[in-house]
This record gives C-alpha cells, sequence and structure tokens, in this order.
C-alpha cells in the first residue's frame, strides 16, 4: 500500500525519506501528493522529525522533481517529451497537452499556481523546460508555489494527529481510514485511466499546435 510504504521510508529515513516520496508526484504523477504530504505532517507529529523539517524536506523534494523534469523538457524538446509522456502508464497525452496550453495562455506565472493544482503541478515543469524558461525565475516560482501547497497539507495532517490524545481510543481506527482513503483515490485513478484507454479516449491523442504558430 502506497501510504504505509511512504510512512515507513520516512520513519526510516527521516526527512530524506519524505524528500523522495514528494518529489515521486512530481516524476509519477499517479502519486497524489495531496494524499502523501499529510502523512509527512503525521510523521511530524510522532517526533520523527520536527514541523519545520517536515516542510522543508517535502519543498525540497518538490522542487528538485520538478528541477529533473524542468531539464527534461529542454533536453528533449515538445515531440519528445510528448511521446515520453504517452508512454507514462495510466497518464494521458491530453494531460501534457492541457498543462501546456495553460502554460502559454498564462506565461510564467501558470508556474507558480500550477504547483497548486493536482496533476498539472506535476506537469507544469516540462512545458517550462520546453520553452526555456529562464531557471533562476523558474526555480523561486516552483519554490514559493511548493512551499505554499505543502505548507497546506503538511501542516494539516500535523494538527490532525496533534489532537488525536483527545480522541485517543479512536485514533488507530481514524489511521486506517486515512490509509484506506489513499488506496481508494489510487484504485479509482487507476481504474478511470484504463477505461479511459479501453474506450480509446481521443483526448488521450489529442494536438496543440506548436507554442508559437
Amino acid at each position: 500500500m502506497l501510504a504505509e510504504w511512504a510512512v515507513t521510508l520516512m520513519d526510516t529515513l527521516g526527512g530524506v525519506g519524505a524528500a523522495v516520496v514528494v518529489g515521486l508526484d512530481n516524476l509519477f504523477p499517479p502519486i497524489p501528493s495531496e494524499l502523501v504530504l499529510p502523512l509527512a505532517g503525521f510523521s511530524a507529529s510522532k517526533g520523527v522529525f520536527s514541523l519545520p523539517a517536515a516542510l522543508f524536506w517535502t519543498t525540497l523534494g518538490s522542487v528538485a522533481g520538478a528541477v529533473v523534469v524542468y531539464f527534461a523538457g529542454m533536453l528533449l524538446g515538445r515531440d519528445r517529451t510528448r511521446r515520453l509522456v504517452a508512454r507514462i502508464p495510466l497518464v494521458n497525452v491530453s494531460d501534457f497537452d492541457k498543462t501546456e496550453a495553460w502554460f502559454t495562455r498564462h506565461g510564467t506565472k501558470a508556474v507558480f499556481l500550477g504547483r497548486m493544482v493536482p496533476l498539472f503541478r506535476s506537469f507544469i515543469s516540462l512545458p517550462a523546460g520546453v520553452e526555456r524558461m529562464n531557471f533562476p525565475h523558474f526555480l523561486l516560482l516552483t519554490t514559493l508555489g511548493s512551499l505554499i501547497w505543502n505548507t497546506i497539507f503538511v501542516g494539516a495532517g500535523y494538527q490532525l494527529a496533534e489532537n488525536w490524545h483527545r480522541v485517543e481510543s479512536y485514533a488507530g481506527i481514524f489511521q486506517k481510514l486515512v490509509l484506506a482513503a489513499v488506496a481508494v483515490a489510487v484504485l479509482l485513478f487507476v481504474v478511470t485511466r484504463l477505461r479511459q484507454r479501453a474506450k480509446g479516449d481521443p483526448e488521450a491523442t489529442a494536438v496543440l499546435p506548436r507554442v508559437g504558430q
């Protein structure tokens, strides 16, 4: 189970484990950061690391993953990047196309805002790299956007766990419900994408015109 693996990794590696888990959200979009991040807050509440450390490491992981994706887009170019996206399991090419169109419409602010939009946050670095956006600017906006997004969800996980002493008898049940929610969310994502592939979803093969044309 994803949640159990994430918690175990953080318990074992501490902050580095949190950075790895969150960084993978950028490299493999089906991993839901909005469900993984609260687990980092939960680990912080248990004393695995402090809350500031949780925010530091999760943001570092987010930025590191985004940088890898940025340079992948820059080195590969639009066409090869698009073909590569098409090979990622359970990810539609239309996800990249929509993100690219959003980047084109909103410019550099899309990088900042995109870090706080589910799914788009995983892809927004690709068009930024393809279009060779100024890297220091990209790094700054990505860091700020990631920090805001991570603070919301890590803080929520921390506060929930911090208040568990008030409902100690239900803590175990609540934890199992949280872990089950993660599993269900991932399962629904997988089932939805498999059905789209089976039906030959036309959006999966939609092609946008080149940026600037």
